[in-house]
Parts: C-alpha cells; sequence; structure tokens
C-alpha cells in the first residue's frame, strides 16, 4: 500500500449544515470528530490552556469560495500550528515530488510519513513530505518536544486502580490514580515509533 492509498488517521464522520459559510461555525463539529486536539500535533485542547487555543485551519488555503470553507477543507488546528502553516501551499510541480502538507483525514501522517524517535521524542520524517510537514508546522518546537518527552515518561508509570490494599487510603489513592491517568490520556498520545536512521555524514 502506498502512502498515497494508506487509511487516514482521523475519520470524518459529522455532517455539519451546508448553509454555512463562515468557518468558525465548523468549528463545534471539528471538535467532535478531531476528539479536541490538533489535527496535525494531536495536542489536545486541554494542553492548549482550552478552546481559545485551538483554530480552524483551511487546509488549502488556494481554494476558492465556496470550496474554500465547506467542511472537507477544514482542519481543526492549535495556534502554533495554524500559525506557522499560514498560507503555504507548493506548486503541483512541488507536491510532487513531496513538498506538501498532509491531509490527516485523507491519508496516514504518523507511522508513514512521520515517526517519533522512542530516544529523543523528536518528530523526523521517513518521505520528503514528513520532513516537510515537521519542518513546515514547526513540529519539533520545543514545547511539543518536552510533552512527548514528559508523556513518554509518565507511560511508564502509569498506574492501576487496585495496587494499594489500605482501606483508609484507597478513595484517596484511586482519585489520585485517576487524575494521573487522565491528566495522561490528555497528552499527546504515542505515535508510531522508530530510531531515527544516522544520516550520511553522521556515521
Amino acid at each position: 500500500m502506498s502512502a498515497s492509498q494508506s487509511s487516514p488517521r482521523i475519520q470524518r464522520n459529522q455532517e455539519p449544515p451546508r448553509f454555512y459559510f463562515a468557518h468558525r461555525n465548523y468549528l463545534k463539529f471539528l471538535l467532535v470528530d478531531f476528539k479536541n486536539r490538533c489535527g496535525y500535533s494531536c495536542q489536545h485542547m486541554n494542553r492548549l490552556g482550552g478552546l481559545g487555543g485551538l483554530e480552524v485551519d483551511h487546509f488549502n488555503p488556494q481554494l476558492k469560495q465556496p470550496q474554500r470553507n465547506r467542511y472537507e477543507n477544514l482542519i481543526l488546528s492549535s495556534r502554533h500550528c495554524n500559525g506557522k502553516k499560514g498560507a503555504k501551499w507548493e506548486s503541483p510541480e512541488r507536491q510532487k515530488i513531496g513538498f506538501r502538507f498532509i491531509d490527516p483525514t485523507k491519508e496516514t501522517d504518523y507511522g508513514v510519513h512521520i515517526f517519533e524517535d522512542p530516544n529523543t521524542n523528536e518528530l523526523w520524517g521517513a518521505t520528503p513530505t514528513g520532513v516537510y510537514q515537521i519542518r513546515h508546522l514547526d513540529l519539533n518546537a520545543d514545547h511539543l518536544v518536552r510533552e512527548r518527552k514528559r508523556r513518554s515518561e509518565l507511560a511508564k508509570l502509569k498506574l492501576k486502580p487496585g495496587i494499594v490494599t489500605s482501606k483508609k487510603s484507597d478513595p484517596e489513592v484511586k482519585k489520585g490514580i485517576d487524575s494521573f491517568n487522565r491528566e495522561l490520556e490528555e497528552m499527546i498520545p504515542i505515535l508510531p515509533q522508530k530510531t531515527r536512521p544516522l544520516r550520511p555524514w553522521e556515521h
């Protein structure tokens, strides 16, 4: 299966009204389909300071209206990713050789084009398209790498209710465990991981 034929990571299941003209009107539908996460970095709304940390990105900013504001062209995005992407859009010739953005509702990004290095928690591109996406969305920004690193550390410590037998402390311990696990679940999920191969000059 080629990268372009792979299954998308995000499924669009909502059917918003077609009469909406302002793209912000689609936000409540995008929140459901994208599960409150940025479609590019996978950051959760709660890690972005709430709803205000999310924006609606026009995936292809060069489309004319009304196609530009159609639901199929809208991606839920963090302010960081949307700001970095801006109005960038490559020519058809450059897109053919891989210099393009990945729509996570139409093809797989992580696990095909992009992997997370388990040693550094930095993302690296396995294809020119993956490299392009990481670079132009700044997916290795300090705050994103820190969150992936912290998530990996916490995932190793993930606790389960029932490990403490003291009846007196059980309610408090369970509450703490639930809070810990809830925070972990809201972090960037563990992405497909693979150690970045050495570049020719690193051998």
